[in-house]
């Protein structure tokens, strides 16, 4: 075990959980020591500093040697619980970083027993292009026989079909993917009837 990558980790989850006596959180300062810092440095707000962080976990994510720590450390617990945060960035990062980890078994297991489908699927209403992205593929690679049932359930199939008329073609394409690879014909023809005769309440992210 690489004890200095999991004391990192394990700092930049405390930094971002960390509270001050008083209840308030502090000003993350590892936020600062990964940051770019210009000839005119600023402070950080606790918004941006938080983010910072949480964007460097997400980046962790990337890596497979990295999975055994994040778990350790609850980091899935972590993404899952931003999911329904108001603040987008934190939403984006946290969505990207279930994104990578979401590939491994374990990984992927785990946030099917933790029920992370329900805010994933939430996160298809976002704003945030990025999100929606992460979200959907997201969506993909948890899809198993035993899963399939809520990753493709009705709203998600009718979401995807509205998606596939985007005119943003990374998104068109990746719902074309998943109605093709993921859904089945009568899932698809069965959304696309009640389409017709509904309003889909999840809207397209801006361009």
């Amino acid at each position: 075990m690489d004890l200095g990558r999991l004391e990192y980790l394990q700092a930049l989850v405390t930094e971002f959980q960390v509270t001050d006596s008083t209840g308030n959180k502090r000003r993350c300062s590892l936020a600062l020591s990964v940051s770019s810092v210009s000839s005119h440095p600023r402070p950080f707000s606790l918004a941006e500093a938080k983010e910072q962080v949480l964007a460097n976990l997400a980046n962790f994510a990337y890596d497979p040697s990295n999975y055994e720590y994040l778990r350790q450390l609850q980091v899935l617990d972590l993404f899952l619980d931003m999911l329904t945060e108001d603040n987008e960035t934190l939403v984006e990062f946290a969505m990207g970083g279930l994104c990578n980890l979401c590939l491994d078994k374990t990984n992927k297991e785990y946030i099917l027993e933790a029920s992370g489908v329900e805010p994933i699927i939430g996160c298809l209403s976002s704003s945030n292009e990025e999100t929606v992205m992460s979200a959907v593929t997201t969506l993909m690679f948890l899809t198993t026989p035993r899963s399939r049932a809520q990753t493709t359930a009705l709203p998600v199939v009718e979401c995807m079909l509205r998606f596939s008329l985007s005119a943003n073609a990374r998104l068109r394409n990746l719902a074309s993917i998943f109605l093709q690879d993921y859904c089945s014909p009568p899932q698809v023809e069965e959304a696309r009837n009640l389409s017709e005769h509904t309003a889909v309440g999840i809207p397209l992210p801006k361009d």
